[in-house]
C-alpha cells in the first residue's frame, strides 16, 4: 500500500497493482510551439512547465508498478466521429504547421517526445474531452482490476476535468496532480482546481508532483 499526502490534510491510500497514471493529452496541438495551441494564439508557456513533472511521475509510475494510460484527442481525417456541435467550431481539422489540427495520424496530435508511451502501456486515442468518452478505457482499466486513478495533464479545466468527471461517476478514486495539469491561463487552472475541493472534497483528492513522487518511491 502506497500513502500519499495531500492537500487540506487528506492522505491517498493506494494499492500500486491496483492504480493507474493517465496521462491526459500530452500532445503536440497543445505543448509544440508549432501545435495548434500556438497557432491559435494562446500562451503555451504555463502548460509547457508542467512537463518536467510530467516526466519524472512517469517514471516514478513505471517503477511502482502503475498502470500507465496516455490519452490524445484526436479525430477521424473525415471528421465522422465527430459530433456536429464540435464542427461548427471549426478548429479540429484546420490547417496548421504539424499538419490538420487534432487529426489522427497527423504530426501534431502525436505526443510530445518527453512523453512518449512506453512499449506494453495503454495510448488511448478519443474523440473527446473525457477519456471515456467513446473509449475502451473503463474495460480496459476493470480488466486489470484498477480501482483508483492519479490524473495529470492539459488542460486542467477540459480534458483533465472531463476524465475526472467521468472517472468519478465510474467509481474510481482520484487524485489529481495539481502542479503536473496547466492551461493556458493561471485562472483557468486554478478554478479548475478548486472544483475538486467543493462540498467536501466532492470530485477526489488533490496533491502535488513532490509528495506524489515521494509516495511512488516509498516516502
Amino acid at each position: 500500500m502506497v500513502t500519499i499526502s495531500c492537500n487540506a490534510d487528506l492522505s491517498f491510500d493506494v494499492d500500486p497493482a491496483k492504480t493507474a497514471l493517465v496521462a491526459i493529452d500530452f500532445q503536440r496541438d497543445f505543448l509544440d510551439p508549432d501545435g495548434m495551441v500556438a497557432a491559435l494564439g494562446d500562451d503555451i508557456a504555463p502548460m509547457r512547465a508542467i512537463i518536467p513533472n510530467a516526466v519524472a511521475l512517469i517514471a516514478a509510475a513505471r517503477s511502482a508498478g502503475l498502470m500507465l494510460v496516455h490519452t490524445r484527442e484526436g479525430y477521424a481525417p473525415d471528421l465522422s466521429d465527430m459530433h456536429a456541435m464540435k464542427r461548427d467550431r471549426q478548429v479540429a481539422g484546420r490547417d496548421g504547421p504539424l499538419g490538420r489540427f487534432l487529426i489522427r495520424g497527423e504530426p501534431g496530435q502525436d505526443h510530445i517526445a518527453e512523453c512518449h508511451a512506453a512499449p506494453g502501456e495503454l495510448v488511448l486515442d478519443k474523440p473527446g474531452f473525457g477519456s471515456f468518452y467513446r473509449t475502451v478505457l473503463e474495460d480496459r482499466l476493470r480488466a486489470r482490476g484498477i480501482e483508483a486513478l492519479i490524473l495529470m495533464g492539459v488542460t486542467t479545466q477540459c480534458c483533465v476535468a472531463s476524465t475526472m468527471r467521468e472517472a468519478v461517476d465510474r467509481g474510481f478514486r482520484c487524485l489529481t496532480v495539481e502542479d503536473a495539469c496547466a492551461a493556458t491561463t493561471p485562472e483557468l487552472h486554478t478554478a479548475a482546481i478548486s472544483l475538486i475541493y467543493g462540498e467536501n472534497n466532492l470530485f477526489g483528492w488533490v496533491s502535488d508532483t513532490r509528495r506524489v513522487l515521494a509516495g511512488l518511491r516509498g516516502g
